[in-house]
């Protein structure tokens, strides 16, 4: 029992000591930031139609908490030996995706079945947790090498892309064309990074515009989906929904100006005129709430993050390992690039939170899991 002890003692020693101080404060900072500023866009609304006018704080809290306990017991098990569990994760994952699809097992948010709802009020979306095993599952296959070989051969590009294809179209049934778009950069960038030849990565980029074209045309694309893509071409295409909320958005954030109008202070943000504003619009209170400082802070932390996995990616010799940091990296850079872009109208509304920020437990999870990765292969390559 002694030994036991000494060993649990000396792993979080090595979690507080060998990780990446730079990627656990960045983490935390937004992660804080992330509480406060849920806390913000929901505390007025909530007191004012007499409700605990704390329930998304607490929660936020209690997602924050287990996602650092996810981080740290990513680090525990050599990242190397997940090798050997990976076609468990991933089978784990399909599953997932395959019961939100069940009638009375998942539950319809938004347009998207895309949650399967637990006792207590709480949800899981298994597509978030379905883009840890893309990533991973890919870079199993990619990794292996022969003697001499510089890059992986055609079959093991396919296969990756089978690994990867079957929980992409059963997201796609959903329909969760964001979470959908966030794994394909994921993808293409895994499989450019591997050394594959070039003509799979202009053969991809073929395929996903064209696939995009036949699901517009065709009119396999809901409704709703359309009105939001509407509104992105012209905000006043659906002047009642997302064409509102788009406008909403960026008054919100241009209200902001320099400084901000104080935390809790914002008058968009108190008046809920923008819909979902602790999720997908988080981003909207940062802008009112803490001005172009206060935000230029936010995509600070988030541009550290970035840049130390790079700097992880670099310094490990196994190609495993530099594949699932990269993996992780396009994940979040084109996430972040996604949620504030639609904020400010430079991309398509779609629901996808911001991460660490937006109110969330399944996003959370998945991002810490996510940040554990990175810290476990910068612990083994030191």
């Amino acid at each position: 029992m002694m030994s036991a002890f000494t060993k649990s003692k000396s792993e979080r020693r090595r979690f507080l000591t060998e990780s990446d101080p730079i990627i656990n404060v960045a983490v935390l900072a937004l992660s804080i930031i992330g509480v406060i500023l849920v806390y913000a866009a929901t505390r007025d609304w909530f007191a004012a139609n007499n409700q605990d006018p704390e329930y998304y704080l607490k929660r936020q809290l209690i997602n924050v908490v287990i996602g650092i306990a996810l981080a740290y017991g990513a680090t525990l098990v050599d990242y190397r030996v997940l090798r050997a569990y990976t076609p468990i994760l991933w089978g784990i994952g399909v599953l997932g995706l395959t019961a939100v699809l069940i009638p009375g097992l998942g539950s319809v948010v938004n347009g998207a079945r895309s949650w399967i709802s637990l006792p207590g009020g709480f949800q899981i979306q298994p597509a978030e947790l379905a883009k840890l095993t893309i990533i991973v599952g890919m870079a199993l296959i990619l990794a292996e090498r022969e003697a001499g070989e510089k890059g992986p051969s055609d079959r093991q590009v396919l296969y990756s892309l089978v690994v990867a294809a079957v929980p992409i179209l059963l997201i796609v049934l959903q329909p969760d064309l964001g979470t959908v778009l966030i794994i394909s950069a994921a993808v293409l960038s895994i499989i450019a990074i591997s050394g594959a030849r070039l003509r799979w990565v202009i053969g991809l980029l073929v395929v996903g515009i064209s696939g995009a074209y036949i699901a517009v045309a065709s009119g396999e694309v809901s409704d709703y989906q359309l009105n939001r893509l509407r509104s992105f071409i012209d905000p006043y295409a659906d002047p009642q929904a997302s064409g509102y909320q788009l406008r909403q958005a960026r008054i919100t954030i241009g209200s902001g100006g320099l400084l901000g109008k104080g935390l809790f202070d914002g008058p968009q943000t108190n008046g809920r005129f923008v819909p979902e504003q602790q999720t997908d619009f988080i981003f909207t209170v940062s802008g009112e709430e803490l001005g172009f400082l206060g935000s230029s802070f936010i995509l600070l932390l988030y541009a550290t993050i970035l840049m130390r996995g790079f700097a992880i990616a670099k310094r490990t010799n196994d190609l495993f390992g530099r594949l699932v940091t990269m993996g992780v990296v396009a994940w979040f850079s084109f996430q972040i690039f996604q949620n504030i872009g639609m904020t400010m109208g430079l991309m398509p509304m779609t629901g996808v939170p911001l991460p660490f920020l937006s109110y969330g437990g399944s996003s959370m999870f998945a991002n810490m899991i996510a940040i554990g990765l990175l810290q476990n292969v910068y612990q083994r390559s030191r």
